[in-house]
């Protein structure tokens, strides 16, 4: 079984993604970093979550075009 976030979990990530696309990617330590700057989430653990959600949005297209090279 996979993981299942709250929407509000996905609702922050996916509107810091398409508002700073650039800056995100698919390492949680720096996106817990860049979360944490342009949010002003105190919760420690609703942060990672939201980093961690926005780490596995970046890796998804990499993962597509890796699959489509070979």
């Amino acid at each position: 079984m996979g993981n299942v976030r709250p929407m509000y979990i996905k609702r922050v990530a996916l509107e810091l993604v398409q508002r700073f696309p650039d800056i995100f990617s698919d390492d949680f330590q720096s996106n817990k970093k860049f979360v944490e700057q342009y949010t002003s989430i105190k919760s420690k653990m609703v942060r990672n979550r939201i980093a961690g959600y926005i780490a596995k949005i970046m890796e998804k297209p990499e993962a597509k075009e890796n699959e489509e090279e070979s």
